[in-house]
């Protein structure tokens, strides 16, 4: 729905000349910042929309710090959130009410909140999607050549189409591999989503598309920085070998206090 409102569902052209807050304020300036950006490159438009994707990306890392750490525990506690909905899994108005109490005990306990995921997405989403509105609705930012393509045209070798797809699949992947639990839809939605994204960087000019391999090869090196699985994993397997040897060591201590006294 904000998507939607802040798009005004508009396809034309967006200049000086345009109105609304959406297009003149937002959309408007941000065409303005990259061609800024694209004349300390010599007038080249393709390394404008490098350069401004990096900033964007870089100006929004604390946020997406945030919400990596924020969805981290929530992840964690999945398995403590299922033992409790099968414990509580009668449908009375009592035992749903005991159940919200229960989680909502874990989530302080945890110091989570299931909302503050949500929160930067929402603050984030406007900006990517002026900056690739900025893209799509600039003719200017179209008449450029980058390396082997017209930024208006398709590109005629599917490169940055494939790029963007094998970006977006890494991304996918890295992050469901952390997941402690993994599901069909996570497995579908890292398959399905780099061919949207395949499909889609198809049939639209090169310039978005190099919007799109820079976003997605970013957000592959925020993932191996925020939410590394190898890191992950190994900490997690690491924090279950010491449960294992306190379980083991808690289980020898009971057997000699037994011995203790039988003798």
């Amino acid at each position: 729905m904000l998507v939607f409102l802040l798009s005004g569902c508009g396809r034309s052209a967006v200049t000086a000349h345009s109105t609304g807050i959406w297009e003149h304020y937002i959309v408007w300036n941000f065409i303005r910042a990259i061609e800024f950006l694209s004349h300390l490159f010599g007038n080249n438009y393709g390394w404008g929309i490098v350069s401004f994707t990096i900033v964007i990306r870089v100006i929004l890392l604390p946020l997406i710090f945030y919400q990596t750490k924020s969805m981290r525990k929530m992840t964690e506690l999945q398995p403590q959130l299922k033992a409790l909905q099968a414990k509580y899994s009668a449908k009375d108005m009592d035992t749903q009410n005991k159940l919200r109490q229960e989680q909502q005990k874990l989530y302080a306990e945890a110091g989570a909140n299931p909302v503050a995921g949500c929160l930067p997405l929402v603050v984030q989403m406007p900006i990517l999607f002026a900056l690739w509105q900025a893209i799509y609705r600039s003719p200017v930012l179209k008449t450029g050549s980058f390396f082997w393509m017209h930024l208006g045209d398709k590109d005629p070798y599917f490169i940055l189409p494939i790029l963007a797809a094998i970006f977006t699949y890494a991304t996918s992947k890295l992050s469901m591999m952390s997941q402690p639990e993994q599901n069909g839809m996570s497995t579908i939605m890292t398959l399905g989503m780099p061919v949207v994204i395949l499909i889609s960087a198809v049939n639209l000019p090169s310039a978005l598309s190099l919007y799109w391999v820079i976003a997605n090869a970013f957000s592959v090196g925020q993932t191996l920085l925020f939410n590394n699985p190898f890191k992950i994993n190994q900490q997690r397997a690491e924090k279950q070998q010491a449960q294992k040897q306190r379980e083991r060591a808690l289980k020898k201590a009971k057997r000699r206090a037994i011995k203790s006294k039988k003798k």
